[in-house]
């Protein structure tokens, strides 16, 4: 953390620059849902996974989702619990309200890596989100021999429902239409991630988005991106702030906010609780 002087001096900076931009560009990462409450550890693992773990000492779910499950009945047992507390089990919450309270009025458009709909549960505009990695509530062929994606809440309901011993029914095992091959998940791990047509849709809105404000006053809001994936958002965030000398970057991280000395007379970088922040901010 900054001194409370810089602290402080930021905060302001950084209600000025909401105050006064044309349009908001936020780019979301993991470090925005994991400051709203929500973790793969702790008390809701324990909650949906304890036999799991007490069977295979997986103590987390993204290892889980990794786990070579010997039987495509165990291997949904899984996922149907990680798709469903992640993606359906989720109310509204009080930090991503905060967000949108706090860009109302504005012409904004959501860039993120996140996979969780809490965007859309949040109820921000679904036609100003790009969600580029995937989605826990789209199903696409493993072998993606098609660009298509499948809704899977009614099938992932039914999972939760009838499964026991951490097997659901193999009649429930869902697979792909075309090919026969088995389904998986919607989600970026590889080279077989299926982009489909609203994929596409949402590309051409944000390519757009940023076409319109392209030497406007736009504040380029970064909140909680790490350096995982950092060329979708970060990379792109900094490109568009040293071509557009209107333009205001806001880096807001737990520990990890920075900005290259190209850009540091353009920029925010906030070290803090994001939902801290945001509260703050408001």
């Amino acid at each position: 953390m900054k001194s409370t002087e810089n602290y402080s001096d930021n905060i302001k900076r950084l209600k000025q620059a909401i105050d006064n931009a044309d349009a908001i560009l936020i780019g979301a990462g993991a470090g925005l849902s994991a400051s709203a409450g929500y973790t793969y550890d702790g008390v809701c693992f324990q909650k949906y996974f304890a036999d799991f773990n007490q069977k295979y000492g997986i103590s987390d779910m993204y290892s889980g989702g990794f786990y070579p499950y010997e039987t495509l009945e165990e291997y949904w047992a899984w996922w149907s619990r990680h798709i469903y507390c992640n993606r359906y089990d989720q109310p509204q919450n009080e930090v991503y309200q905060m967000l949108l309270k706090l860009i109302h009025g504005k012409d904004y458009f959501v860039l993120t890596t996140n996979v969780d709909h809490l965007f859309q549960i949040n109820h921000f505009d679904k036609k100003r989100l790009f969600y580029t990695q995937g989605d826990y509530g789209l199903w696409q062929c493993s072998k993606a021999c098609h660009q298509k994606t499948y809704d899977n809440e009614t099938a992932v309901r039914k999972m939760i429902v009838e499964q026991q011993n951490m097997k659901i029914p193999s009649e429930l095992i869902p697979y792909c239409p075309v090919c026969g091959a088995p389904m998986t998940m919607n989600l970026r791990c590889d080279n077989s991630f299926v982009q489909d047509e609203g994929w596409y849709q949402a590309n051409i809105r944000y390519e757009d988005f940023v076409r319109r404000h392209k030497g406007s006053k736009l504040l380029l809001f970064e909140l909680g991106v790490g350096n995982n994936t950092p060329v979708i958002i970060k990379y792109s965030f900094w490109k568009m702030t040293v071509q557009n000398p209107n333009a205001i970057y806001s880096c807001v991280n737990l520990s990890d906010a920075y900005a290259p000395t190209e850009i540091k007379r353009q920029s925010v970088c906030l070290d803090g609780d994001i939902g801290t922040i945001l509260k703050t901010v408001s």
